[in-house]
C-alpha cells in the first residue's frame, strides 16, 4: 500500500531524500508522516505533513529535515540534510487513508527503508 523508496548509505553532513508512493484505489490521504526506529530503540516521529501542507518535525530534525508532499502522486519527501551518524535508522511512511471502497479511515505503514549514516 505504501512503498518506499531513496535508503542507502551516506557519509556525515550529506544529504539524502526518502519517498513514499500509496497506491490503491484511495479515495483521500489526510496526514502522512515519517518515523524512525534505531537498534535498540523505540519508533519515534520524525515529521508530519498534513493534506494542506503544514508541517511538523521531532526536536532532533529541526533545522536539517523538511517533509513535503505531492498530492496529485499520493506521495510524501523527507529530504535529510546535515546527516549524523545518530540519523542512522530504519524509516517508515505513515498515512492515514480512506479506500474508495470504504467510508473509515485507516492508517498504513511502508515496509521501512534503512538509512545509514557513516563517520
Amino acid at each position: 500500500q505504501l512503498v518506499e523508496s531513496g535508503g542507502g548509505l551516506v557519509q556525515a553532513g550529506g544529504p539524502l531524500r526518502l519517498s513514499c508512493t500509496a497506491l490503491g484505489r484511495i479515495f483521500a490521504i489526510n496526514n502522512m508522516a515519517w518515523y524512525r526506529q534505531a537498534p535498540g530503540k523505540q519508533r519515534e516521529l520524525v515529521a508530519t505533513c498534513t493534506s494542506g501542507g503544514s508541517a511538523s518535525y521531532g526536536d532532533s530534525v529541526k533545522g536539517r529535515f523538511t517533509i513535503s508532499r505531492d498530492n496529485a502522486k499520493n506521495t510524501v519527501y523527507l529530504q535529510m540534510n546535515s546527516l549524523e551518524p545518530e540519523d542512522t535508522a530504519v524509516y517508515y511512511c505513515n498515512a492515514h487513508i480512506r479506500q474508495i471502497s470504504s467510508t473509515g479511515w485507516d492508517f498504513y505503514w511502508g515496509q521501512g527503508t534503512l538509512v545509514t549514516v557513516s563517520s
